[in-house]
């Protein structure tokens, strides 16, 4: 019978062994969000930019069917290049461990991962949510958030989706939507969506804070932390909307749905874009890396401190 096998790579073991703070990170931007070579780059850029705060970085994928924590160079540059991979949700787990294959996790997959590994601090791009025309198309991002208690930072939800719908969607949940320096939930590539967040906070520690006041009412669900696009690559939601448009329209057209589509729609607007999407893509995952390993300091010395 088939079971769950977890291997922790050294990094991560060494930062366990001397309670290094850690911060996870997806795998699927670079198995399905971005081209070759740019999606290793990014990968050793993300992870650099973690290392460069004093945190371990954890990046979560499944190799021969057993869940890494933490890659090495080699796995990650396997990985990258890859053809045969799984879009790797909750639900795929088994699927992925039966057939010894390989994925890259989704937003809920690292989740997932997280919440064996008790990691509590993760940095993604922009999470999942409720597609237009589409409202029984929801991604399980939504549910992972609703279940495991954790920071999850983010640039806001993937443009493409019903952002309005998405938002409904999280405060049935009770998951708090907190604006890292606005009061404005970002819509990824831009930094306005005209909706707003639950909370607007100005530092790590505050997060940390927000996020402990939150768990110590008995709520199990994550706190998502929305951090804009930095402004030197923002694309302004006017800008954006009608290539967003149009590339949803040609998936329509073309019959993409369900897992493929949210690869066929960001790889269209980056063409349609010429590469503008794609560099404010790669400058929000570096910058909320960034984010996401002051958090995970803050949390850190939080905890040691109640250990004293």
């Amino acid at each position: 019978m088939e079971i769950l096998s977890i291997k922790t790579s050294r990094e991560v073991g060494e930062g366990n062994n001397t309670r290094k703070a850690i911060v996870a990170l997806e795998s699927t931007v670079l198995t399905h969000g971005l081209p070759r070579p740019q999606n290793l780059q990014l990968a050793r850029d993300m992870e650099q930019a973690v290392r460069e705060n004093g945190v371990t970085p954890a990046t979560i994928a499944f190799l021969d069917g057993c869940l890494h924590v933490g890659l090495t160079d080699a796995e990650l540059e396997r990985l990258a290049n890859e053809d045969d991979v799984y879009k790797v949700g909750p639900r795929d787990y088994a699927t992925v461990m039966v057939n010894e294959a390989c994925g890259g996790t989704t937003v809920a997959g690292t989740m997932l991962a997280c919440k064996h590994a008790n990691i509590k601090v993760f940095a993604t791009g922009g999470i999942g949510g409720v597609h237009r025309d589409a409202p029984f198309d929801i991604s399980a991002d939504l549910q992972a958030l609703a279940t495991i208690p954790m920071i999850v930072v983010c640039a806001g939800a993937k443009a493409i989706l019903d952002l309005p719908a998405t938002l409904e969607y999280l405060e049935t949940m009770s998951v708090p939507v907190v604006g890292y320096g606005t009061d404005e939930f970002p819509a990824f590539y831009s930094r306005q969506s005209g909706l707003e967040v639950s909370a607007k906070l100005e530092t790590p520690q505050e997060i940390v804070d927000f996020a402990k006041a939150h768990w110590s009412t008995g709520l199990q669900s994550a706190v998502l932390v929305a951090n804009p696009v930095p402004l030197a690559d923002a694309i302004s939601k006017s800008e954006m909307e009608p290539w967003i448009v149009q590339a949803n329209i040609e998936a329509r057209e073309k019959g993409v749905h369900g897992k493929a589509l949210t690869p066929f729609l960001l790889k269209r607007i980056s063409e349609l874009t010429k590469g503008k999407s794609m560099r404010a893509n790669l400058s929000l995952l570096l910058n909320n890396a960034r984010l996401a390993a002051q958090i995970a300091v803050a949390l850190h010395i939080m905890e040691k401190r109640r250990q004293i």
